[in-house]
C-alpha cells in the first residue's frame, strides 16, 4: 500500500512509479521541478536529458536542453510560463520558454566570478521573481550572496557575506518571494530560512530547521504557505541520529510548523522516505512534486551501501498527491 504522509487537512498519498520515461532513459539527480499554467511538471535533472516534461500523471510529454545546461540546480516558472533555469555547473541563469528557446542569459558561461568575492556568479543555485518581475539569485555555493536583476537582467543590488549573524550566509541555496515582495532565503547550513524586503533588508528568521534545502511559497496573498525540504545528517558522527530528516516541512507564513512529513527514522527508498529533497512545486490540486539528488547523496545517507538502480533511474522523483478529506 501506498505510504501516506503527515497529519489533519496535510495528509499526502505517495505516488508508487510517477515518472513514465521513455525506455532506456533515467532522471539520476533531479535537482529542481516546476508546475506551468496546464499543470506539466518539469523535471530539472543531472541525467542525459535535463529537461524533462511530464504531465500531472506523470506521462512523458518531450525533453529539452540537452548540450545547453551543464549542472542543472535551480528552476523556477513565472505567470507566463517563462522558465528561469539555474545552472550552478556553469554559473547562469537562463530565462527559457517551455519549449526550451533561451530568452536571456545572467551570468557569463563557464566564467565564474572569484570565490566569495560576492560578484555574480559562482555556482548560483535559484531564483526567484519580485511582484514587479525583478529577478533574484541565490549564488551560492562560491558566494555568500543574492543578488537582484531588473527583468531585463541588468544588475540592481547585492546583499549577503559568509557568516551566522543575521544578512549572512553558509550556502545560500534557494530562494523564494511572496506576492507582498518578501524576499525568503534557505540559508542552509546555517539550518535556517532568513526573511529579507525586497531591498535586502533582514526582518527575521526561521529556526528549527535541518539544512534547509528545497523552498516553496504556496496558498496565496492572504494566507501564505512555505513547504521546505530538508537534508538529513551529512556527517559520519551523525548519519543514524533519528528526527533528523530528510523531511518536508509546512510552515506558515511566520515561519511556524503547521505539519511535517516524513523523516523519523533517515532516509530510505521505500514508500514514505526520502533520500535528499532539493527541489519541489505544487500543481493547481496542491499536489507536491519533489526532486532529490538521492545520487550526489548517497553516500553521505548510506556510507558504502549498494545503491539501487532505481535511484538513478526515476527515484530522484515523487509525487505526493494531496488526500482530500
Amino acid at each position: 500500500m501506498p505510504a501516506i504522509l503527515g497529519t489533519g487537512e496535510h495528509r499526502y498519498r505517495v505516488v508508487e512509479n510517477f515518472a513514465k520515461l521513455p525506455d532506456g532513459w533515467q532522471l539520476s539527480d533531479v535537482a529542481s521541478v516546476a508546475v506551468d499554467s496546464k499543470d506539466h511538471v518539469y523535471v530539472f535533472n543531472r541525467g542525459e536529458h535535463p529537461m524533462v516534461v511530464l504531465d500531472r500523471e506523470g506521462n512523458f510529454l518531450r525533453s529539452f536542453g540537452e548540450g545547453l545546461f551543464s549542472r542543472a540546480h535551480g528552476l523556477h516558472i513565472d505567470a507566463d510560463d517563462n522558465l528561469y533555469c539555474t545552472d550552478d555547473g556553469d554559473h547562469t541563469v537562463r530565462k527559457c520558454t517551455t519549449d526550451g528557446k533561451v530568452l536571456l542569459t545572467i551570468g557569463i558561461p563557464k566564467k565564474p566570478a572569484p570565490f566569495m568575492s560576492g560578484e555574480p556568479f559562482h555556482r548560483c543555485t535559484h531564483t526567484a521573481l519580485s511582484p514587479k518581475g525583478e529577478i533574484y539569485v541565490s549564488d551560492g555555493y562560491g558566494n555568500a550572496r543574492v543578488h537582484k536583476y531588473t527583468p531585463d537582467g541588468k544588475l540592481m543590488k547585492s546583499w549577503g557575506e559568509p557568516g551566522t549573524d543575521p544578512g549572512q550566509f553558509n550556502i545560500v541555496h534557494n530562494i523564494a518571494t511572496d506576492a507582498d515582495g518578501w524576499v525568503y532565503v534557505a540559508d542552509r547550513e546555517n539550518h535556517r530560512v532568513q526573511v529579507f524586503d525586497g531591498e535586502g533588508k533582514y526582518e527575521t528568521q526561521w529556526n528549527n530547521l535541518h539544512r534547509p534545502c528545497a523552498l516553496c511559497c504556496c496558498g496565496g496573498r492572504k494566507s501564505p504557505t512555505f513547504v521546505i525540504g530538508e537534508l538529513g545528517p551529512g556527517l559520519d558522527v551523525n548519519r543514524h541520529v533519528p528526527n533528523l530528516g530528510p523531511r518536508l516541512s509546512i510552515v506558515d507564513a511566520k515561519g511556524r510548523r503547521i505539519a511535517r512529513l516524513g523523516g523519523e527514522k533517515g532516509p530510505g527508498v521505500s514508500s514514505g522516505k526520502f533520500l535528499a529533497p532539493h527541489g519541489l512545486a505544487l500543481d493547481s490540486r496542491g499536489d507536491i512534486y519533489l526532486g532529490e539528488v538521492g545520487v550526489t547523496n548517497w553516500k553521505a545517507s548510506f556510507g558504502d551501501q549498494d545503491m539501487p538502480a532505481e535511484v538513478r533511474a526515476t527515484r530522484c522523483l515523487q509525487k505526493l498527491e494531496r488526500v482530500s478529506e
